[in-house]
């Protein structure tokens, strides 16, 4: 496997935001914490405050969700049982419960977390760190995760069940099993065998990433859910989150950052079986959206305390949430998630808790041996396929060392020679002018003409490798987007096996480069 490594900035994929990140412009200094850089942990560890009540609240919360899981990994029971210890530290990223793990960057994101973890683990021997990923098991946004696209065809999962995607049953996914091109035995398995959507997304990363210690965490938990209560009582009756991410949205617009997400005045949702909607306060009461469910601020606040597992927070307190429960240094995400988060200190500094270390996931092109050979036989090299298509069809053009086709010094030769004739024939005859003239037009327009045709010809003659450019695009840039937002796990591990390991190899999650992979 030959590794190239990119600036993010020369991908053109990424933000202006992310890229300044990258380059720590002072400009976004104010909206985070430390740098992602091995160093910045000695800090972010004597920040990070976590109790052994914590701890144990974690522990028996991860030992009830993966009792559902038959044989556990022993590296992922050994990690889940570090996480007692005051020296243990999780690295975090989380997503949606895409069907069959969704996007390609689903597993970049993990990977970057496990081996964010094994770069610690060198640098801090004295210290334990555990791969997280935290299963957005609340999200109720079914249309985007319903589908996946595998060998450019888009498979879809259709139900009618309604609320917390991490609850509902694996009814009609054994229909889309029956519709792939081959049998996926972790998949078949998972979806078949597990109660819901949740635990069917556990036991397929544990088979797929348990070996590397990879714990899985579902904030859907009652217990869980009780860290969240002071949170939820200062929401219903302060809006204290909404203000302060406002504030951070006005400094962000200032700078010329865009906000990724928007504020609510109450930044939770009523959850229950088939059930999340958002609360909101009308007329002295809270009430559920879309539903005929009300509470007074009395009832509101008794059910925070009795039952908080029925709030569920937005993506404006998902993120401090998943810190008041885990002993967390750094959150793993995309462009657009790091973005956001850059709208959330001033939140965390209001409840004390430690802003983690913001790192983007590692991203990656990833290039099989057929194309490969394309691109080497068009005379590419892989960080010049970023560039858009007619930009780097011209390129091919110029090293293919053709010009633009450009009759203009023949034109003007013939003008020459026209103007000189006309000359001859006004002393002989003046009413050959006229003649003398229109057959000057004619040669010109007849120029014109032969330069269209030739460029044609020179065109087509370079057709068949235009449209070998044209077909190597489409096969690494689908829908012209970055292939990890639009393919899927199975298209390339259904060929290469040892895909997952492969990445696990090549990712360096504090080098902060685009990773272009190519199979030799």
């Amino acid at each position: 496997m030959k590794i190239t490594k990119i600036e993010y900035a020369a991908t053109g994929a990424f933000s202006k935001t992310i890229t300044d990140y990258l380059c720590r412009s002072e400009k976004l200094r104010p909206f985070y914490n430390h740098f992602p850089s091995l160093d910045a942990f000695e800090a972010q560890i004597k920040e990070k405050s976590f109790s052994l009540e914590q701890r144990q609240a974690l522990h028996k919360a991860l030992q009830r969700q993966y009792s559902s899981i038959a044989e556990v990994n022993p590296k992922v029971k050994q990690n889940i049982n570090l996480l007692l210890e005051p020296n243990t530290f999780t690295i975090t990223t989380g997503h949606q419960l895409n069907i069959f793990t969704g996007p390609l960057y689903f597993v970049y994101k993990i990977i970057t977390a496990i081996n964010s973890c094994k770069q610690l683990k060198e640098k801090y021997p004295d210290y334990n760190f555990v791969p997280v990923y935290w299963m957005a098991t609340e999200d109720h946004d079914f249309a985007e995760i319903n589908h996946f696209n595998l060998f450019g065809k888009k498979h879809t999962w259709e139900t009618e069940q309604s609320g917390a995607v991490g609850r509902f049953a694996t009814e009609g996914l054994e229909q889309v099993l029956e519709e792939l091109p081959e049998a996926y035995p972790v998949f078949e398995e998972a979806y078949r065998k597990s109660n819901n959507l949740a635990d069917a997304t556990r036991a397929i990363t544990h088979a797929l990433l348990g070996e590397y210690g990879l714990v899985s965490v579902d904030g859907d938990d009652a217990e869980l859910k009780r860290a969240l209560i002071p949170v939820i009582e200062k929401e219903l009756t302060e809006n204290l989150s909404n203000k302060l991410v406002e504030e951070a949205n006005a400094q962000l617009e200032t700078l010329e950052y865009k906000p990724q997400v928007f504020s609510r005045e109450i930044n939770l949702f009523y959850l229950k079986d088939g059930l999340r909607e958002r609360i909101v306060q009308e007329d002295g009461r809270y009430k559920v959206l879309n539903t005929d469910i009300s509470f007074s601020q009395e009832e509101v606040l008794q059910l925070a305390k009795e039952h908080p597992e029925q709030f569920s927070p937005n993506v404006i307190l998902r993120p401090l949430f998943e810190e008041l429960i885990l002993p967390n240094l750094a959150y793993i995400g995309g462009g657009a998630e790091v973005a956001y988060w850059f709208q959330l200190k001033k939140v965390f500094e209001a409840y004390q808790v430690a802003f983690p270390v913001l790192m983007l996931r590692n991203s990656a092109l990833y290039i099989n041996r057929g194309n490969a050979n394309r691109m080497h036989k068009l005379g590419l090299q892989p960080e010049e396929l970023f560039q858009d298509y007619q930009d780097l069809k011209k390129y091919m053009s110029s090293q293919l060392h053709e010009k633009d086709i450009d009759l203009e010094a023949q034109r003007q030769t013939v003008a020459k020679v026209f103007a000189e004739v006309e000359k001859l024939a006004e002393n002989i005859d003046p009413t050959l002018v006229k003649t003398v003239g229109a057959e000057a037009q004619k040669a010109h327009n007849a120029l014109q003409m032969l330069e269209k045709k030739i460029s044609k010809a020179r065109d087509s003659k370079h057709e068949q490798t235009f449209k070998q450019l044209e077909n190597l695009k489409d096969k690494l840039f689908p829908n012209g987007s970055l292939q990890e937002r639009y393919d899927n796990l199975l298209t390339y591990k259904t060929n290469n096996p040892n895909f997952i390991a492969a990445l696990v190899e090549a990712f360096d999650p504090f080098d902060l480069k685009f990773t272009i992979l190519e199979e030799e």
